[in-house]
Parts: structure tokens; sequence; C-alpha cells
């Protein structure tokens, strides 16, 4: 795995419809993760994006160890090397 490789991922996370909101709210506090689809009895969709695969395993493990969430399920992953000069984010 090369250092200068990006990733791009999404999950579908169930959580107990009662802590969708506070499921959210830690998920979009961490840096390059996103909830762009929820809905109230607990589907959501997170897009995860970050330097290096190791960075968005371990994302999929916070998610995967917060209070109220039932189970995650990774639905997409993408990498893609970056040509010298190139932005991440």
């Amino acid at each position: 795995m090369s250092e200068q490789e990006w990733h791009v991922a999404s999950l579908v996370v169930y959580c107990r419809p009662k802590q969708v909101a506070a499921v959210i709210a830690t998920i979009e506090a961490e840096p390059g993760a996103e909830v762009p689809v929820s809905g109230e009895q607990g589907k959501l969709v997170v897009a995860l994006e970050g330097a290096g695969q190791r960075h968005i395993v371990e994302h999929i493990d916070r998610i995967a160890a917060l209070a109220g969430v039932v189970s995650t399920t990774l639905i997409y992953h993408e990498f893609a090397e970056l040509v010298p000069g190139e932005e991440s984010a």
C-alpha cells in the first residue's frame, strides 16, 4: 500500500432508532466521515474517505463500537493513487 493513496468507502449502518441522532453526531464529528442519508428507523448510509486503508478500517471499527449501533456493512470501497502534487482533500 502506498502512502500516496486516497480511499473512499460507504457503509450501511443499522442503529437503534432512539439513538440515531447521537450516532449521526458522533460519526460526523470524525474527519472524513459523513452521513448523507438517514432514516428514523435506524438505517444510515455513511461515507468515509481518507489516506490509506487503515484509516478506513479504523473508522469502521469505531462506528461498529458506538453505543446503539447494531451492525455495519461495507458496501463500497475504492482507492486511487495520488499524482504527485495532487491534493487529497
